[in-house]
């Protein structure tokens, strides 16, 4: 469409062309510029031979080259340029680049390794799935493969390597655990047993029931994160296998210590090294140690074996709820990402729950007094006759 109007600026008097339309390849055009011609009528024509113009040119454009690929690799062809280009390249926790190798050395490599990015298709997945369960591996374990695989072939896509996602990842409905802790009673009887034990494995155990911190956050932590005169403890490092990493989620955090804590801390402080828990010689713990100190402390408080370190974070995080604490409160002093995580631990023990239902025992309108009991009354008839 061509439209030709006057336009007057300043005392200078002219023409102006408005070329618009559509392309012969779909794509909108508009062009407005001002007539190099005096006339309305000259410049008409001079518009109508542009526009003519325009439209020849884009008949005449070569059509984009399609840039040809080659056969897609097979996954343990694309599995070190993945490794190194996306979990080594966003540097991932160490933790997780280890879980990784280990999902792909047991599952994924077995069963794909061999097979082209682009040929893996629904049904290889479901039978896959079909199989690691008939193994009797979990429905979270399965999905966590799951998610390792679909994230190789979206970056496969991502960097060009596949043109089209070759299949459909679908997850398993996971019932979600439920959090174990320990109940006042027997918290405070494994405190007291690890207190009988050793000193570093009372420490260990308040650092994590008292102050919620995790696995790689106590063996970290050292004498310099401790903060004696506010009472505090500045979660500020985690360590997974020598390696030393942010804590999880990256941010670090502080949490108020509590009486005990505060106490067997300082009764217990040494010079053998930066760190609070550590060999006799000084040297760094590993995660076995802590595994053995707990299995020993678990043991003395005859509270089984199968009791492990994570156990005393989600007594932690349970406690607080428990007792009543904001969730958002918790969430900060767990270092939560998520509040959502937090509101899994918002449940009550056994004992409370006891009580709970205690209390419809005391209702004005329950089943005790006169009105109850012919209630019961009228039960027991009915079931003897």
């Amino acid at each position: 469409m061509v439209r030709v109007q006057e336009w007057n600026k300043s005392g200078r008097k002219g023409w102006e062309v408005d070329i618009r339309g559509r392309l012969p390849d779909g794509t909108k055009y508009r062009e407005r510029v001002r007539s190099p011609v005096s006339t309305y009528a000259a410049t008409l024509r001079w518009a109508q031979q542009r526009e003519a113009a325009i439209v020849a040119a884009a008949m005449r454009a070569p059509e984009p080259v399609k840039e040809e690929r080659g056969p897609a690799p097979t996954l343990a062809d694309f599995w070190p340029r993945y490794v190194a280009g996306h979990v080594k390249a966003n540097m991932l926790k160490p933790s997780y680049t280890a879980t990784v190798d280990v999902l792909y050395r047991l599952h994924l490599g077995p069963s794909f390794g061999a097979k082209r990015l682009d040929a893996i298709r629904d049904e290889d997945v479901q039978r896959f799935k079909g199989k690691l369960l008939a193994d009797g591996l979990s429905a979270k374990y399965v999905n966590n493969i799951q998610v390792v695989l679909s994230k190789l072939l979206k970056t496969a896509q991502e960097w060009g390597v596949l043109e089209r996602l070759p299949c459909r990842i679908r997850p398993l409905k996971a019932v979600k655990p439920e959090m174990r802790f320990l109940d006042f009673a027997d918290y405070r009887r494994l405190a007291d047993a690890a207190h009988a034990l050793d000193p570093r494995i009372e420490i260990m155990v308040l650092l994590g029931g008292d102050a919620g911190l995790r696995r790689g956050e106590i063996l970290a932590l050292e004498w310099s994160d401790l903060d004696f005169p506010r009472t505090t403890i500045n979660v500020q490092r985690s360590e997974w296998d020598g390696h030393v990493t942010a804590p999880k989620g990256g941010r670090s955090r502080r949490v108020p210590m509590t009486e005990r804590l505060a106490a067997t801390l300082q009764a217990h402080r040494h010079l053998r090294g930066p760190r609070v828990l550590c060999h006799e010689d000084g040297t760094s713990l590993g995660r076995k140690a802590l595994h053995l100190w707990m299995e020993s402390a678990t043991r003395r408080a005859n509270l089984g074996a199968d009791a492990g370190l994570h156990v005393l974070r989600h007594t932690f995080c349970s406690h607080l709820a428990m007792m009543g604490v904001p969730a958002k409160a918790i969430q900060e002093l767990a270092g939560h990402a998520d509040l959502s995580t937090t509101l899994r631990y918002m449940h009550l023990s056994p004992g409370a729950k006891t009580e709970a239902i205690q209390q419809l025992d005391r209702r004005p309108d329950g089943v005790r007094g006169e009105t109850g009991e012919k209630l019961v009354e009228t039960s027991r008839n009915a079931v003897e006759h």
